[in-house]
C-alpha cells in the first residue's frame, strides 16, 4: 500500500473522533510550550542579569565581609563586621594595591519612610559620590551630595521616582524633609525611573551617604561591601590578589580558607551566574521535557482504545489484502500525526506565552531591559522528542492492531 493512501487512512481515523485527537494533542502542546517557556525565560534572565553586571564595568570588584559556607555544617557568619575604615584605607594605599584605584564603601538597610502622612517601607542605601558613578546613576532633578557631604556626616537623600510618587505625589520633593527612624533628611535630588538594575529597583530606592547611614542609621562603623574601581582592566587580577594579600595581613590571617572576607570581579561574578541560570534552565527543562512522557501515555492509551474501537475495520482490511506492515504503518501514522501537530501548536502557543511573559516582565517587574527570545533549539528538541514519544508510545498499540486475526475481528461487536 502506498504512504499516500496510509496517510489518508490515518488522517481519516483522526477526524472521526475530533475531540479524542484534540485531547491527546493538548498533552504535547503544554509540553512543547513549556519547554520553550523555559529555556526563553531562563535565556532572558541570564542575559538580563549579566547586562547589569558588565554595565557595572570590567574594571569593577567588590568586597565583602565574610565567606560563603562549604556545606551544610559550615555556620560560619557571613555578615562578620570585618570591613571598616582601616580596610579602605589599606586599599587606597598604593604601597599595597597597584594602581590608581578609586574605592566606594557601602552599607544597606530597610526601613520605613514618611513625608507628612504617607508612608512606605523601602531600601536605604547608605554610599558615595563614587558609588553612584560607578553604577551609572545620576539625578534627574537636583543635585547628588558630594564627598563634603560624605564627612559631614550630612542628612541629605537621594530618592527614587516611585518613592517621590509614593511620599510627595505630583508635588515639588526638592528641599522637602522626609523622616527615617524618626531623623529628618532633605531631599536633594530625584533618579530617574530606571528599573532594577544588579537586582535593586531603582526606583524604590533611597541614597543617602554612607556615613550618614553607619551613624545616625545604623550605628555601626563597620561596611556591608567595598566597590574597588581598577585603574585598568588589565590590573583587575591583580588588584584583587593585592587586595587580598592587604586585608589578610591586617586581620593576620596566614591560612587563606579562614579568609573573613572574600573578593569578587566581574568576570568571575559572570561565570557564576551564566553556570548556575544554564544549570536551572537544563533542570527546569528536563522537568518540562517529562510533561511529553506523560502526553506520549495518553497518546498510548488512546490509541489502544482507537484499535479496540476498530477491531472490525481491521478485520476488514486484512481481510482485503492489508499486512501486517500497513496496519503498523497507519496507527504509527497516526500517532505521528498527532504528536507533530501538537508540536507545531505548542510551538506557536510558547512564542505567544513567552512573548507575553517578557512583556509583563518588563512592564510590571520593572526589568526595562528584558529581551524576548525564541529558542531555535528549543523547538527541535521539542518537536523531536514529540515524533520520537509518537512513535515509542505509538508502536505497542500498531502491533496489538497487527496482531488481530481478521476472522476474529470481524466477528467482534
Amino acid at each position: 500500500m502506498k504512504v499516500l493512501s496510509q496517510l489518508k487512512i490515518a488522517v481519516g481515523g483522526l477526524r472521526t473522533h475530533k475531540s479524542r485527537s484534540a485531547l491527546t494533542i493538548l498533552g504535547i502542546v503544554i509540553g512543547i510550550m513549556a519547554i520553550i517557556m523555559v529555556m526563553a525565560i531562563g535565556k532572558g534572565a541570564e542575559d538580563l542579569i549579566l547586562d547589569q553586571i558588565r554595565g557595572m564595568g570590567s574594571r569593577t570588584m567588590s568586597v565583602e565581609p565574610g565567606r560563603m559556607p562549604e556545606g551544610l555544617g559550615d555556620v560560619y557568619d557571613i555578615f562578620t563586621e570585618s570591613l571598616g575604615g582601616k580596610e579602605v584605607e589599606a586599599i587606597k594605599n598604593r604601597n599595597n594595591v597597584r594602581g590608581d584605584n578609586r574605592v566606594a564603601p557601602f552599607v544597606g538597610l530597610m526601613e520605613t519612610v514618611s513625608h507628612e502622612n504617607e508612608k512606605m517601607r523601602t531600601q536605604i542605601h547608605g554610599a558615595s559620590e563614587l558609588w553612584m558613578e560607578i553604577l551609572t546613576i545620576s539625578p534627574e532633578e537636583g543635585q547628588m551630595f558630594t564627598d563634603a557631604d560624605v564627612k559631614q556626616i550630612a542628612r541629605v537623600a537621594v530618592i527614587g521616582s516611585e518613592v517621590r510618587k509614593e511620599l510627595f505625589g505630583e508635588s515639588d520633593a526638592i528641599g522637602q524633609k522626609i523622616k527615617i527612624k524618626g531623623q529628618n533628611f532633605k531631599v536633594v535630588a530625584i533618579l530617574p525611573p530606571t528599573g532594577v538594575m544588579m537586582m535593586m529597583n531603582i526606583d524604590d530606592l533611597i541614597i543617602l551617604p554612607y556615613t550618614t547611614a553607619q551613624k545616625i542609621l545604623l550605628g555601626i562603623s563597620h561596611y556591608h561591601a567595598i566597590l574597588v574601581e581598577a585603574e585598568t582592566e588589565e590590573l583587575v587580577p591583580l588588584i584583587a590578589e593585592d587586595i587580598k594579600k592587604t586585608i589578610r595581613e591586617l586581620h593576620s590571617i596566614t591560612d587563606p580558607s579562614q579568609d573573613d572576607f572574600k573578593v569578587g570581579t566581574m568576570d568571575e561574578a559572570m561565570e557564576i551566574i551564566s553556570g548556575v541560570t544554564s544549570a536551572l534552565t537544563i533542570l527546569l527543562t528536563a522537568v518540562a521535557a517529562i510533561s511529553l512522557v506523560v502526553g506520549g501515555i495518553g497518546i498510548m492509551n488512546i490509541m489502544l482504545v482507537s484499535v479496540t474501537e476498530r477491531t472490525r475495520e481491521i478485520g476488514l482490511r486484512k481481510a482485503i489484502g492489508a499486512t501486517k506492515t500497513d496496519i503498523i504503518t497507519q496507527f504509527l501514522l497516526e500517532s505521528v500525526i498527532l504528536t507533530i501537530f501538537g508540536g507545531i501548536l505548542g510551538i506557536l502557543v510558547g512564542a505567544g506565552f513567552t512573548w507575553l511573559t517578557g512583556f509583563a516582565i518588563r512592564e510590571f517587574g520593572g526589568f526595562v531591559s528584558w529581551k524576548f527570545y525564541f529558542p531555535i533549539s528549543a523547538v527541535f528538541l521539542g518537536v523531536g522528542v514529540a515524533a520520537t514519544i509518537g512513535l515509542i508510545f505509538g508502536l505497542y498499540p500498531a502491533s496489538q492492531a497487527a496482531k488481530k486475526s481478521p476472522i476474529e475481528a470481524l466477528r467482534y461487536e
